[in-house]
């Protein structure tokens, strides 16, 4: 049963750092300010919040640092790891701070049958005292959730959604034919045809910058307003190219930076997003606030 807390457009925080260290300070001005543009929600320590270089004790803190600026809006926490134990242990570690759920990644690196997969996840969801949203992310585990094997997850009644990153649109179509998992899209240049056919919504890097436009896009699809999301799509899509032109979470940071009183920071290996990508950005965001002013 599709839960419904779990639609609309949520942002995947990225992590402010200044001089190494996460900033908290930053985070909580960077959350509190888009709980303000009518999000449906966050997501704390996914790929975009460079998870993979935080440690526990870390992603624990960064945790409780959005919840305390989110406003009452739901969160999910970002959870990966290969060894299923492992993964366990930490899923409920992390579970001692009152997050909407989970969104946990396929074990990255090993390449598991899609068998390992199904028990992987079940292991999971059978542990955990909160939902569980797949993050089927090919590109960065090296493996997919295929669609049997969602949908045969999708019995478990803690398993709820899934953020799709697929790029598969027969797979799509199939998930939200079935009706059991809210399906977001998490490839932020598909997300008008996902919602368009009948995903719940998005989680969207590219929504930290002018989020309430991709929140009104979400809502006229939703009311049918097709030609009113065409036209506002035909503006933000260009956005969704320019951010991610070079690795994720580089350009979303440069961007951020001057707009939120953040260091243009990130941990090796990843790095700063080029002058070349920082300036393409401020021009599509010139275009954007050209034709819908900031407020």
């Amino acid at each position: 049963m599709q839960p419904s807390f779990l639609r609309g457009i949520w942002v995947p925080l990225v992590t402010p750092f200044a001089d190494g260290a996460v900033d908290h300070a930053g985070l909580r001005r960077l959350t509190a300010a888009l709980a303000g543009s009518g999000i449906a929600g966050f997501v704390a320590c996914g790929s975009t919040g460079e998870a993979a270089t935080l440690d526990d004790a870390e992603q624990q803190q960064m945790l409780k640092t959005v919840l305390e600026a989110a406003q009452g809006l739901p969160v999910l926490m970002g959870v990966s790891g290969v060894a299923t134990p492992a993964v366990r242990d930490k899923l409920l570690r992390q579970a001692e701070l009152p997050a909407a759920g989970f969104l946990v990644t396929a074990p990255h690196y090993v390449k598991p049958s899609q068998a390992g997969i199904v028990d992987h996840f079940s292991a999971l969801a059978d542990a955990s005292p909160l939902p569980i949203v797949l993050y089927d992310i090919p590109a960065r585990t090296g493996v997919r959730i295929e669609t049997a094997t969602m949908l045969q997850l999708a019995a478990h009644p803690r398993i709820q959604g899934v953020k799709d990153c697929s790029s598969d649109l027969d797979h799509l179509q199939a998930i939200v034919a079935d009706g059991r998992l809210a399906m977001m899209c998490g490839n932020d240049a598909q997300m008008f045809a996902s919602m368009c056919l009948g995903g719940t919504g998005a989680i969207a890097a590219a929504a930290h910058l002018r989020p309430e436009l991709f929140v009104t896009l979400h809502r006229a699809i939703e009311r049918g307003a097709l030609g009113e999301a065409r036209a506002l799509w035909k503006l933000l899509w260009p956005l969704t190219q320019a951010l991610f032109a070079e690795p994720n979470p580089g350009p979303v940071k440069a961007a951020l930076a001057p707009r939120h009183d953040l260091r243009n920071e990130l941990r090796a290996p990843m790095t700063q997003a080029s002058d070349a990508c920082a300036a393409a950005i401020e021009q599509v965001l010139a275009e954007i606030d050209g034709r819908y002013p900031a407020r």
